[in-house]
């Protein structure tokens, strides 16, 4: 199981990658740019067919993929007649929606991926379903049963028990209204919950169950909405602190100290995670598949963001010289000068290469981690 666990990770890591560089040969075709070539992995050509004017294949090393758009830099030659179809020869506007719609195209299959475990696969959560009566307690005087349904609590219809039932706790020792769903029919029930001195709040006296809860569609979007978000937040300080975390990383990787579960994961930390996760037998197969969803979810937001950073030669970096083109186009204006040429990114070719090496030697480092001291979320 755990190897089919890694196994799915793989599979989806490389569906993100293609779907990431579908979303820049998409927008880049949609402004009429040259695409010439559509591959996944890099390397040798294992397999290709042209369609129109591009070449789509897939390549030896499955380490990622890419989407070549002719005319990136002004040095780039074009065929003849096609000279207005360079990137570099796009709008600012253009330009960034080409190069952001990779990161787009991650943002979209987390929020998805996180619909399909709110509205598909159920998220574990505190249901209204009666377990149990207490003995002596209000719920017993009032007539409460095990295998009772609470649909509503003082008129208002229970969407999520955990947060409904607080209404219970903030009673006042008033009587409250249930109505609850027995045996097909709705009955109605009045109950006066009771101060609970250990509790230090108002109680009942019913234990209900935890079980599968699915969303519909409308809550099940507002709930992905949200967890989007809050991931989004988490990756932005994940990012912030990346910095600070690398020295441990070493200290991890080269020397005795244990993994910080917290800490840095490359790829084969995460998919080694992901297959703990399908083969865990502290999970059920609902636990099992929603959380695999979400570590796939988690990283491609992470990615998503990560890819917006401005430095070259991710596609932030691009955005970036595309942005100080407009502010150079700006202030030209201002000075009634014409519009000057635009960055060439060669030129930055050699911080280009420093920020390459810097990631390839993280990158070497968090697999050396992954493989001979790995971090383990003892699923």
């Amino acid at each position: 199981m755990e190897i089919l666990g890694i196994l799915a990770f793989a599979v989806a890591l490389l569906l993100s990658v293609m779907i990431h560089e579908f979303g820049h040969y998409l927008t880049a075709k949609r402004f009429g740019m040259k695409v010439t070539e559509f591959f996944l992995g890099f390397g040798t050509r294992l397999w290709s067919f042209t369609k129109g004017e591009t070449e789509f294949g897939i390549k030896a090393i499955p380490a990622g993929g890419y989407c070549r758009i002719e005319g990136m830099t002004p040095r780039d030659e074009m065929p003849a007649g096609e000279e207005n179809r360079a990137f570099f020869t796009a709008s600012s506007g253009k330009k960034l929606i080409v190069l952001g719609a990779g990161s787009f195209a991650h943002f979209l299959i987390g929020f998805i991926l996180i619909f399909s475990i709110f509205a598909g696969v159920g998220v574990n959560a505190l249901l209204s379903d009666i377990a149990k009566v207490s003995p002596n307690s209000p719920a017993e005087a009032a007539g409460f049963q095990k295998g009772d349904t609470i649909l509503k609590v003082n008129g208002k219809k229970v969407g999520d028990w955990f947060i409904d039932s607080k209404a219970i706790a903030q009673s006042g020792g008033k009587e409250m209204t249930f109505v609850v769903e027995r045996a097909g029919q709705e009955i109605t029930i009045l109950a006066t919950p009771r101060y609970d001195n250990a509790a230090k709040r108002y109680l009942l006296g019913i234990v209900t169950t935890i079980g599968t809860k699915r969303e519909s569609f409308i809550p099940a979007i507002s709930e992905s909405a949200r967890a989007t978000a809050f991931l989004m937040r988490e990756s932005v300080k994940s990012l912030f602190t990346l910095p600070t975390k690398v020295p441990q990383l070493i200290r991890q990787t080269f020397g005795d100290e244990k993994r910080d579960p917290n800490g840095l994961v490359g790829v084969v930390g995460a998919a080694r995670v992901s297959g703990e996760a399908v083969s865990s037998n502290k999970l059920n197969n609902t636990e099992r598949l929603g959380t695999f969803l979400l570590l796939v979810a988690s990283l491609n937001i992470f990615v998503g963001l990560f890819n917006l950073l401005p430095i070259l030669p991710l596609d932030g970096g691009h955005m970036a010289v595309a942005i100080a083109d407009e502010f150079r186009a700006f202030f030209a204006r201002l000075r009634g000068r014409p519009r000057p040429a635009g960055i060439d990114v060669n030129v930055l070719t050699p911080i280009t290469i420093g920020v390459f090496a810097v990631l390839a030697v993280l990158t070497v480092v968090l697999l050396i981690a992954d493989i001979f001291n790995p971090i383990s979320l003892n699923f």
